[in-house]
Protein backbone atom coordinates (compact mmCIF):
# COMPACT_ATOMS: atom_id res chain seq x y z
CA UNK A 1 0.00 0.00 0.00
CA UNK A 2 2.81 2.28 0.69
CA UNK A 3 4.41 1.99 -2.86
CA UNK A 4 0.86 2.86 -3.96
CA UNK A 5 1.01 5.98 -2.07
CA UNK A 6 4.30 7.41 -3.05
CA UNK A 7 3.49 6.26 -6.78
CA UNK A 8 2.36 9.56 -8.06
CA UNK A 9 3.92 11.40 -5.70
CA UNK A 10 6.08 13.68 -7.70
CA UNK A 11 2.72 14.73 -9.67
CA UNK A 12 1.44 16.19 -6.69
CA UNK A 13 3.30 19.39 -7.39
CA UNK A 14 3.66 21.68 -10.35
CA UNK A 15 7.19 21.81 -11.53
CA UNK A 16 6.73 17.90 -10.54
CA UNK A 17 3.70 17.65 -12.85
CA UNK A 18 5.37 19.41 -15.71
CA UNK A 19 8.67 17.77 -15.20
CA UNK A 20 6.88 14.16 -15.72
CA UNK A 21 5.24 15.51 -18.50
CA UNK A 22 8.19 16.62 -20.62
CA UNK A 23 9.89 13.40 -20.05
CA UNK A 24 7.20 11.24 -21.37
CA UNK A 25 6.79 13.68 -24.37
CA UNK A 26 10.46 13.44 -25.53
CA UNK A 27 10.57 9.47 -24.71
CA UNK A 28 7.48 9.00 -26.98
CA UNK A 29 9.20 10.73 -29.63
CA UNK A 30 12.92 8.98 -29.11
CA UNK A 31 10.70 5.42 -29.21
CA UNK A 32 9.49 6.72 -32.58
CA UNK A 33 13.48 7.39 -33.66
CA UNK A 34 15.10 4.57 -32.28
CA UNK A 35 12.04 2.02 -34.10
CA UNK A 36 13.84 3.93 -37.35
CA UNK A 37 17.25 2.58 -36.93
CA UNK A 38 18.82 5.42 -34.61
CA UNK A 39 21.13 4.60 -31.76
CA UNK A 40 19.08 5.57 -28.30
CA UNK A 41 22.52 7.01 -26.81
CA UNK A 42 22.78 9.28 -29.91
CA UNK A 43 19.48 10.64 -29.53
CA UNK A 44 19.65 11.01 -25.80
CA UNK A 45 23.48 13.08 -26.54
CA UNK A 46 21.31 15.28 -28.77
CA UNK A 47 18.12 16.30 -26.04
CA UNK A 48 20.98 16.97 -23.15
CA UNK A 49 22.53 18.91 -25.72
CA UNK A 50 19.67 20.48 -26.60
CA UNK A 51 18.39 20.99 -22.84
CA UNK A 52 15.13 18.74 -23.95
CA UNK A 53 16.43 16.67 -20.92
CA UNK A 54 18.16 16.38 -17.41
CA UNK A 55 21.34 13.67 -17.06
CA UNK A 56 19.12 11.87 -14.26
CA UNK A 57 16.50 11.17 -17.16
CA UNK A 58 18.67 9.11 -18.83
CA UNK A 59 18.48 5.56 -16.65
CA UNK A 60 14.54 5.51 -16.40
CA UNK A 61 14.22 6.35 -20.47
CA UNK A 62 17.23 3.50 -21.06
CA UNK A 63 15.47 1.29 -18.95
CA UNK A 64 11.58 1.85 -20.51
CA UNK A 65 13.30 2.14 -24.03
CA UNK A 66 15.69 -1.05 -24.51
CA UNK A 67 14.90 -2.84 -21.47
CA UNK A 68 11.40 -3.36 -21.85
CA UNK A 69 10.17 -1.58 -25.00
CA UNK A 70 12.73 -3.35 -27.86
CA UNK A 71 13.54 -6.05 -25.33
CA UNK A 72 17.39 -5.85 -25.98
CA UNK A 73 19.85 -8.31 -24.39
CA UNK A 74 21.22 -6.72 -21.90
CA UNK A 75 24.45 -7.57 -19.28
CA UNK A 76 26.29 -5.38 -16.06
CA UNK A 77 29.78 -5.71 -14.67
CA UNK A 78 31.40 -4.09 -12.19
CA UNK A 79 35.05 -3.23 -14.39
CA UNK A 80 37.65 -5.52 -12.56
CA UNK A 81 40.22 -4.30 -15.77
CA UNK A 82 40.08 -1.35 -17.99
CA UNK A 83 41.08 -0.85 -21.57
CA UNK A 84 43.97 1.63 -21.42
CA UNK A 85 42.49 3.85 -24.81
CA UNK A 86 38.51 3.69 -24.65
CA UNK A 87 38.43 4.48 -28.29
CA UNK A 88 39.59 1.17 -29.13
CA UNK A 89 36.90 -0.13 -28.26
CA UNK A 90 35.29 1.66 -31.00
CA UNK A 91 37.40 0.57 -33.32
CA UNK A 92 36.15 -3.15 -32.11
CA UNK A 93 32.97 -2.95 -32.53
CA UNK A 94 32.21 -0.78 -35.09
CA UNK A 95 32.16 -3.51 -37.71
CA UNK A 96 29.05 -5.54 -35.54
CA UNK A 97 26.52 -5.31 -37.70
CA UNK A 98 24.22 -7.88 -36.67
CA UNK A 99 23.19 -5.82 -33.49
CA UNK A 100 22.74 -2.21 -31.91
CA UNK A 101 24.87 -1.30 -28.99
CA UNK A 102 24.15 1.03 -25.86
CA UNK A 103 26.29 1.15 -22.80
CA UNK A 104 25.67 3.01 -19.99
CA UNK A 105 28.61 4.03 -17.88
CA UNK A 106 28.52 5.02 -14.57
CA UNK A 107 31.20 7.87 -14.68
CA UNK A 108 32.71 8.38 -10.90
CA UNK A 109 32.63 12.03 -11.56
CA UNK A 110 30.41 12.79 -14.39
CA UNK A 111 27.78 10.79 -13.47
CA UNK A 112 25.55 8.41 -15.60
CA UNK A 113 26.77 8.68 -18.96
CA UNK A 114 24.42 6.70 -22.05
CA UNK A 115 27.24 5.70 -24.56
CA UNK A 116 27.08 4.48 -27.93
CA UNK A 117 29.76 1.87 -28.42
CA UNK A 118 29.86 2.73 -32.24
CA UNK A 119 30.33 5.90 -32.15
CA UNK A 120 34.01 7.00 -32.05
CA UNK A 121 33.16 10.73 -30.63
CA UNK A 122 31.28 8.73 -27.27
CA UNK A 123 34.12 6.85 -26.64
CA UNK A 124 36.69 9.69 -26.96
CA UNK A 125 35.18 11.51 -24.22
CA UNK A 126 35.93 8.70 -21.70
CA UNK A 127 39.85 9.60 -21.88
CA UNK A 128 39.94 7.09 -19.31
CA UNK A 129 37.63 4.12 -17.40
CA UNK A 130 37.59 3.46 -13.37
CA UNK A 131 37.92 0.30 -12.16
CA UNK A 132 35.29 -1.16 -10.18
CA UNK A 133 32.48 1.39 -12.03
CA UNK A 134 29.70 -0.06 -12.84
CA UNK A 135 29.05 -0.43 -16.79
CA UNK A 136 25.52 -2.24 -18.47
CA UNK A 137 25.95 -2.94 -21.97
CA UNK A 138 22.77 -3.63 -23.94
CA UNK A 139 22.25 -5.56 -27.57
CA UNK A 140 19.66 -5.54 -29.88
CA UNK A 141 17.74 -5.00 -33.20
CA UNK A 142 15.79 -1.55 -32.68
CA UNK A 143 12.99 -3.68 -31.44
CA UNK A 144 12.60 -6.11 -34.83
CA UNK A 145 13.18 -10.01 -34.29
CA UNK A 146 16.78 -10.41 -33.23
CA UNK A 147 18.45 -13.40 -32.40
CA UNK A 148 19.08 -13.65 -28.35
CA UNK A 149 21.80 -15.88 -28.31
CA UNK A 150 23.38 -13.30 -30.75
CA UNK A 151 22.49 -10.41 -28.54
CA UNK A 152 23.93 -11.47 -25.62
CA UNK A 153 27.10 -12.52 -26.83
CA UNK A 154 27.21 -9.56 -28.08
CA UNK A 155 26.79 -7.92 -24.49
CA UNK A 156 29.18 -10.44 -22.87
CA UNK A 157 32.16 -9.53 -25.16
CA UNK A 158 31.41 -5.50 -24.78
CA UNK A 159 31.56 -6.28 -21.43
CA UNK A 160 35.12 -8.04 -21.60
CA UNK A 161 36.36 -5.24 -23.52
CA UNK A 162 34.98 -2.41 -21.17
CA UNK A 163 37.40 -3.91 -18.82
CA UNK A 164 39.73 -4.35 -21.30
CA UNK A 165 40.01 -8.12 -22.42
CA UNK A 166 40.15 -8.70 -26.17
CA UNK A 167 37.39 -11.27 -27.28
CA UNK A 168 37.30 -12.75 -30.74
CA UNK A 169 34.42 -10.93 -32.65
CA UNK A 170 31.90 -13.93 -33.57
CA UNK A 171 31.44 -13.99 -37.43
CA UNK A 172 27.74 -13.69 -36.48
CA UNK A 173 28.40 -10.39 -35.12
CA UNK A 174 29.60 -9.21 -38.33
CA UNK A 175 26.59 -9.39 -40.78
CA UNK A 176 23.29 -7.32 -40.41
CA UNK A 177 21.55 -4.38 -40.39
CA UNK A 178 22.39 -2.43 -38.07
CA UNK A 179 25.17 -0.71 -39.60
CA UNK A 180 26.02 2.58 -37.66
CA UNK A 181 26.05 6.20 -38.93
CA UNK A 182 27.14 8.76 -37.47
CA UNK A 183 24.46 11.28 -36.19
CA UNK A 184 24.23 14.65 -38.50
CA UNK A 185 26.17 17.60 -36.92
CA UNK A 186 23.55 19.28 -34.48
CA UNK A 187 23.88 22.58 -32.28
CA UNK A 188 26.74 20.52 -30.36
CA UNK A 189 28.97 21.34 -33.62
CA UNK A 190 28.86 24.71 -34.00
CA UNK A 191 29.82 25.20 -30.30
CA UNK A 192 32.73 27.88 -29.65
CA UNK A 193 35.56 26.22 -29.70
CA UNK A 194 38.12 25.93 -26.50
CA UNK A 195 40.40 28.63 -26.14
CA UNK A 196 39.10 31.04 -28.69
CA UNK A 197 39.95 34.13 -28.56
CA UNK A 198 36.44 36.49 -28.73
CA UNK A 199 35.82 38.44 -25.97
CA UNK A 200 33.03 36.31 -23.74
CA UNK A 201 29.71 37.95 -22.43
CA UNK A 202 30.24 39.40 -19.48
CA UNK A 203 34.01 39.61 -19.01
CA UNK A 204 35.45 43.04 -17.35
CA UNK A 205 36.45 45.84 -19.28
CA UNK A 206 39.85 45.56 -20.17
CA UNK A 207 41.69 48.61 -18.00
CA UNK A 208 39.83 46.92 -15.05
CA UNK A 209 41.40 43.58 -15.62
CA UNK A 210 44.85 44.70 -16.37
CA UNK A 211 45.03 46.62 -13.02
CA UNK A 212 43.71 43.43 -11.41
CA UNK A 213 46.04 41.69 -13.01
CA UNK A 214 48.97 43.72 -12.40
CA UNK A 215 47.96 43.62 -8.78
CA UNK A 216 48.42 39.99 -8.70
CA UNK A 217 51.34 39.95 -11.35
CA UNK A 218 51.74 36.07 -12.01
CA UNK A 219 54.75 35.12 -13.73
CA UNK A 220 54.43 35.08 -17.45
CA UNK A 221 55.09 31.99 -18.73
CA UNK A 222 54.59 31.12 -22.48
CA UNK A 223 51.75 28.33 -22.87
CA UNK A 224 52.89 24.76 -22.98
CA UNK A 225 53.42 23.40 -26.42
CA UNK A 226 52.74 19.45 -25.48
CA UNK A 227 49.12 20.62 -23.80
CA UNK A 228 46.42 18.47 -25.26
CA UNK A 229 43.75 20.56 -26.94
CA UNK A 230 40.24 20.88 -25.27
CA UNK A 231 38.14 18.09 -26.05
CA UNK A 232 35.88 18.50 -29.19
CA UNK A 233 32.35 20.62 -28.41
CA UNK A 234 29.81 18.14 -26.83
CA UNK A 235 32.10 16.27 -24.62
CA UNK A 236 31.94 16.63 -20.82
CA UNK A 237 35.63 16.18 -19.33
CA UNK A 238 39.34 17.51 -20.30
CA UNK A 239 41.83 14.53 -19.71
CA UNK A 240 43.90 14.70 -17.33
CA UNK A 241 46.38 17.97 -16.90
CA UNK A 242 49.77 17.32 -14.69
CA UNK A 243 51.06 20.05 -11.97
CA UNK A 244 54.68 19.63 -10.75
CA UNK A 245 55.30 20.91 -7.87
CA UNK A 246 58.29 22.81 -7.27
CA UNK A 247 58.06 24.32 -4.40
CA UNK A 248 59.95 22.51 -1.48
CA UNK A 249 56.67 21.26 0.11
CA UNK A 250 52.91 22.07 -1.24
CA UNK A 251 52.21 23.76 2.02
CA UNK A 252 48.94 25.86 2.97
CA UNK A 253 50.43 29.02 1.19
CA UNK A 254 50.52 26.66 -2.07
CA UNK A 255 46.93 25.51 -0.94
CA UNK A 256 45.37 28.47 -0.27
CA UNK A 257 47.00 29.99 -3.79
CA UNK A 258 45.58 26.98 -5.71
CA UNK A 259 41.63 27.84 -4.04
CA UNK A 260 41.83 31.26 -5.57
CA UNK A 261 42.77 30.40 -8.51
CA UNK A 262 40.28 28.11 -8.53
CA UNK A 263 37.66 30.46 -7.74
CA UNK A 264 38.80 32.76 -10.12
CA UNK A 265 38.15 30.12 -12.70
CA UNK A 266 35.00 29.02 -11.71
CA UNK A 267 33.50 32.47 -10.95
CA UNK A 268 34.45 33.44 -14.70
CA UNK A 269 32.68 30.49 -16.07
CA UNK A 270 30.44 29.38 -13.67
CA UNK A 271 29.01 26.31 -15.44
CA UNK A 272 32.83 24.55 -15.38
CA UNK A 273 34.02 22.62 -12.16
CA UNK A 274 38.32 21.97 -11.12
CA UNK A 275 38.73 18.66 -10.67
CA UNK A 276 41.37 17.57 -8.41
CA UNK A 277 43.23 14.22 -7.99
CA UNK A 278 46.33 13.21 -6.36
CA UNK A 279 47.91 9.83 -6.16
CA UNK A 280 44.88 8.36 -8.21
CA UNK A 281 42.14 9.52 -5.85
CA UNK A 282 39.67 12.41 -6.21
CA UNK A 283 40.44 15.23 -4.02
CA UNK A 284 37.45 17.49 -2.59
CA UNK A 285 38.92 19.15 -0.30
CA UNK A 286 42.28 20.39 -1.40
CA UNK A 287 43.46 21.26 2.70
CA UNK A 288 43.85 17.79 2.49
CA UNK A 289 46.92 17.97 0.42
CA UNK A 290 48.58 20.07 2.73
CA UNK A 291 47.15 18.16 6.16
CA UNK A 292 49.04 14.83 4.31
CA UNK A 293 52.22 16.15 4.20
CA UNK A 294 53.26 14.20 1.63
CA UNK A 295 53.13 16.08 -1.56
CA UNK A 296 56.83 17.20 -1.77
CA UNK A 297 58.86 19.15 -4.03
CA UNK A 298 58.48 16.57 -7.06
CA UNK A 299 55.31 15.23 -6.56
CA UNK A 300 52.41 15.72 -9.20
CA UNK A 301 48.84 16.76 -8.24
CA UNK A 302 46.56 16.88 -11.36
CA UNK A 303 43.34 18.22 -12.65
CA UNK A 304 40.57 17.74 -15.43
CA UNK A 305 38.03 20.33 -16.11
CA UNK A 306 34.17 18.79 -16.21
CA UNK A 307 31.45 21.02 -18.05
CA UNK A 308 30.52 22.22 -21.23
CA UNK A 309 32.27 24.95 -23.99
CA UNK A 310 35.32 24.52 -21.87
CA UNK A 311 38.20 27.01 -22.39
CA UNK A 312 40.92 28.42 -20.92
CA UNK A 313 42.26 25.61 -19.53
CA UNK A 314 45.80 26.31 -20.77
CA UNK A 315 45.92 29.65 -18.72
CA UNK A 316 44.26 27.30 -15.61
CA UNK A 317 47.40 25.18 -16.08
CA UNK A 318 49.73 28.30 -16.25
CA UNK A 319 48.44 29.69 -13.13
CA UNK A 320 48.13 26.15 -11.04
CA UNK A 321 51.76 25.18 -12.07
CA UNK A 322 53.18 28.98 -10.94
CA UNK A 323 50.57 28.26 -7.63
CA UNK A 324 52.58 24.80 -6.67
CA UNK A 325 56.06 26.64 -7.10
CA UNK A 326 57.83 29.29 -4.55
CA UNK A 327 55.98 32.25 -6.45
CA UNK A 328 52.43 31.08 -5.15
CA UNK A 329 52.54 34.36 -2.77
CA UNK A 330 51.78 36.45 -6.13
CA UNK A 331 48.07 34.52 -5.79
CA UNK A 332 47.70 36.16 -1.69
CA UNK A 333 47.64 39.40 -2.46
CA UNK A 334 44.42 41.67 -1.89
CA UNK A 335 41.52 41.68 0.48
CA UNK A 336 40.99 37.27 1.77
CA UNK A 337 37.43 37.36 0.44
CA UNK A 338 38.52 39.06 -2.86
CA UNK A 339 37.87 37.12 -6.17
CA UNK A 340 41.21 37.67 -8.57
CA UNK A 341 39.77 38.64 -11.75
CA UNK A 342 42.42 36.23 -13.61
CA UNK A 343 40.89 35.00 -16.56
Amino acid sequence: MSSVAVQYESLATRSGFNSSVRHIKAVVSVVERVAGKENLADVLDELLADKAIDSDEILPAVSMMLGERFAYASMAANLDGTVPDPKLIAEAVVGWNAVDLVAVYHHPDLGVMALNPKNPVHMARLERLARHELVVVYAGNFGKDADKAVAQKAATALCDLFAGGKPKADPALLKGDCAWKAPKAGKAASAPKAGSSGRKPGRPPKKAAAKAKAAVAPEPVAPPKSIAPVPKPGSRITPMYSVPVTNELFHNGNVEAWKRIIASYTTRYPGLEVLVYYDGERITNLNALFKWGKVKHGSTIQFAVKGEEITDVPKLLRYLKQGASPMFEAFLRGPVNAVLMLF
